[in-house]
């Protein structure tokens, strides 16, 4: 059984985890590759020994791959998703960020939880992508049209709203004055939209989230929809370019360029553990049912 080994950024902190998912893995015979440039960062520190595979891309990740291992916070699950992209390899989040809903697999729990993947004691929850369907492939700046959380409009160098023409499936549905707008997954919900006052949705909800940003209009609220929706939208403003987000890559783009989403034919499989499912976990970053008064 073969697994790959990621993280964003080399951080000592990490070390331990590092170590500890060495072992696990290696206890039960099983076989691991790092990304190359994370793996020249343990081999410089000397935190592992120079003895395993490596890969770059999406394309280079051998096929054998069983599990893509994670190690970091949410934004590093994203990045995760773009590694695995259709090859359809469950990812493992180990959480050394902060909230981690995500990446919710704690240090001190991987030696108990690596195991279970030998076992076949886990779930996959199924998590959907947008995909941006403009500009053309030939004029978009990022390198992966695929977002596992949200598609982010936003304003850019102004203080200024910025107008968002918006239709769905050519119906037109409103006009957003506002900071900007966010399309979001039901695994993106937990976050960016969140904090604009979005809802959460369950992962496995077959539905997107429209939530603006800072709306002029106080009678404009987070709208959900069918995710087999179509989305289209037109910006303007005082300033001649806007900001486009997928996930946490961000470019300016011009303004009048109409920016098209749907859902994206593959999805991401998320490893979930008997004890660590969706509803605990926000159970216990949200202090759900609890009396801290106590």
């Amino acid at each position: 059984m073969k697994f790959a080994i990621y993280a964003q950024v080399y951080k000592p902190a990490n070390n331990a985890i590092v170590k500890s998912l060495i072992q696990s893995i290696q206890n039960k015979k099983g076989q691991i590759s790092f990304e190359l440039n994370y793996y020249n960062e343990l081999i410089k520190e000397k935190i592992i020994e120079p003895i395993f595979e490596t890969f770059t891309n999406h394309i280079d990740l051998a096929d054998d791959t069983k599990f893509f291992v994670s190690i970091g916070g949410d934004g590093s699950m994203l990045r995760a998703a773009n590694f695995v992209k259709s090859k359809n390899v469950p990812i493992v989040g180990i959480n050394a960020g902060r909230l981690g809903f995500l990446a919710n697999v704690q240090q001190d729990a991987i030696s108990e939880l690596i195991p279970l993947l030998f076992e076949n004691k886990y779930t996959l929850s199924r998590r959907t992508l947008l995909k941006l369907d403009s500009p053309e492939p030939s004029q978009t700046p990022f390198e992966i049209n695929f977002a596992l959380n949200e598609i982010t409009i936003s304003r850019k160098n102004t203080t200024s709203m910025i107008t968002i023409e918006t239709y769905i499936n050519e119906e037109f549905l409103a006009t957003y004055w506002a900071d900007g707008i966010i399309i979001s997954t039901p695994t993106g919900s937990t976050g960016y939209s969140l904090s604009c006052g979005g809802p959460i949705i369950t992962p496995d909800s077959n539905c997107l989230v429209i939530t603006p940003i800072a709306p002029h209009n106080l009678t404009t609220r987070p709208l959900i929809i069918n995710d087999r929706s179509r989305i289209k939208m037109k910006i303007s403003g005082r300033e001649p370019q806007f900001l486009l987000s997928i996930d946490s890559e961000t470019a300016a783009m011009d303004n009048e360029t109409e920016i098209e989403i749907s859902l994206a034919h593959h999805t991401v499989n998320m490893v979930e553990f008997p004890d660590v499912t969706f509803l605990r976990t926000l159970r216990n970053k949200l202090l759900w049912g609890e009396d801290k008064r106590n």
